[in-house]
């Protein structure tokens, strides 16, 4: 089975995936600045509690929702392989994965504020950043059971469900923490740790719709996850932790070292940690749309790699590089022509504002590595390869990116520039190997089936 569509063809179901996930993207990054937005009206304490709170909880939650990722490219494969009873399994199967992992998830939050004063946390912010990390744990068993149902659902190749359902919650969450941060009837004001209780509510209703939605439309029937009850098949678990733990890691690593930049930075001053944030937003939001494009890979791949059509499956990569490099291109066109009108959304100091122009023009230097990087990690995870990019991104970014960090941002005069030199080394290192590893796999695929 070798044959090739059309670009056309591909490029229309590429972007008919990855739009919808990109708007799926921003609406629950959308989720997170209603909850800084709110907290920031209430006190510069509520603020920082809230800071630290989810600080601590994205990672938690990323590696947990990230090892759920592997549910899209089974789904895929078996979708390309027209195996609908296999699809209905993979997807019970990854729900059991899910709400053990969640379970988890939700014990290791109720235990993270025993952290806060080893991380040297000030003991003002301590109470409410405890309560929210506690309230928000409780929603973390949806979080990773909608992971695995948006996985399936997307993978068949329906991603609008999971975009309506991401933009209908960001109007519902408004009301839910105004009724957490400032009390009502039997609740009590509860200040920014409201916003622990807040989302961990929307997270069940999101649960609640989505598995409707898929339970009641006609789509869904020849794979209908709910039709029928399966127990725990441990060979098929096996299978999704393999899979899904690398993907979590993987994701983890990347996101951690990011995180830590900013205690990196943290002896150089407010202002250069201020400016940092802004970069780091800013950067953070455009980096939606190669991540987009990624997740869509994952799937046009997989199902391919299902199929064993390999000729469609390699265009689809290459059309898939080809359009993250001119997508790369947008944003650095962006940055390099808006700076200032981007760094004055977000404030209006002149010594943090000249601080996060000078620091966006490195965010602009790694835009090409960075969208050609995820692009070649959502393409391996299509073809089920998640390993190599776990170890790959552990080695690029705290065996290279962060002790180079350390060296340029500490004992050298490059101060925070020092910080994101030390980024574009490691994603430069990440993006040559895994696009070295994409390739070996293709060259290895074409020797098996010529």
């Amino acid at each position: 089975m070798s044959n090739v569509t059309s670009t056309r063809f591909e490029l229309i179901n590429l972007f008919r995936l990855m739009l919808p996930i990109l708007v799926t993207q921003f609406a629950q990054a959308g989720l997170g600045l209603i909850d800084t937005i709110m907290a920031g009206r209430l006190s510069p304490t509520d603020l920082a509690a809230i800071a630290v709170g989810v600080g601590l909880w994205i990672p938690v939650m990323l590696l947990f929702s990230g090892i759920m990722i592997a549910t899209t490219p089974l789904v895929a494969e078996a979708n390309g392989a027209r195996n609908s009873k296999s699809i209905a399994t993979i997807a019970r199967q990854s729900l059991w994965v899910a709400l053990g992992l969640g379970l988890l998830a939700l014990l290791i939050l109720q235990f993270m504020p025993l952290l806060l004063p080893l991380l040297g946390v000030p003991e003002n912010l301590i109470p409410k950043a405890s309560l929210f990390l506690h309230a928000i744990g409780l929603g973390m068993p949806a979080v990773t059971l909608y992971a695995a149902l948006r996985g399936y659902s997307e993978a068949l190749g329906y991603p609008r469900p999971v975009t309506a359902i991401s933009l209908m919650a960001l109007p519902v969450l408004v009301p839910l923490n105004l009724m957490f941060m400032h009390g009502w009837g039997p609740i009590p004001a509860l200040g920014s740790a409201g916003c622990g209780f807040a989302t961990s509510i929307l997270q069940w209703l999101m649960l609640l719709a989505l598995a409707t939605y898929i339970y009641k439309s006609s789509v869904y029937q020849d794979t209908q996850v709910f039709a029928a009850w399966e127990k725990v098949d441990y060979p098929w678990v096996t299978r999704i932790l393999k899979l899904g733990l690398p993907i979590g890691l993987a994701i983890f690593f990347e996101v951690s070292i990011f995180s830590t930049a900013a205690i990196i930075l943290s002896p150089l001053g407010e202002t250069v940690i201020a400016a940092h944030q802004i970069a780091l937003s800013v950067t953070s939001q455009l980096f939606m749309i190669p991540l987009s494009l990624a997740i869509a890979l994952t799937i046009r791949v997989g199902t391919y790699y299902g199929e064993q059509n390999w000729n469609a499956m390699r265009k689809v990569q290459h059309l898939g590089l080809l359009t993250a490099t001119l997508l790369a291109l947008g944003c650095m066109t962006l940055i390099a022509l808006a700076r200032p009108q981007i760094v004055a959304i977000y404030t209006s100091d002149p010594a943090v504002s000249q601080v996060a122009m000078y620091l966006l023009l490195f965010a602009l230097a790694y835009q090409l590595m960075d969208a050609w990087q995820v692009s070649a990690a959502g393409c391996l995870r299509g073809m089920q390869d998640t390993q190599g990019p776990m170890w790959i991104t552990l080695i690029a970014y705290w065996v290279v990116a962060f002790p180079v960090s350390i060296y340029l941002a500490r004992f050298t005069s490059f101060g925070a520039s020092g910080v994101w030199i030390g980024l574009i080394v490691g994603l430069t290192v990440a993006c040559v190997l895994l696009l070295v590893r994409l390739y070996k796999n293709n060259h290895r695929l074409r020797q098996q089936f010529p």
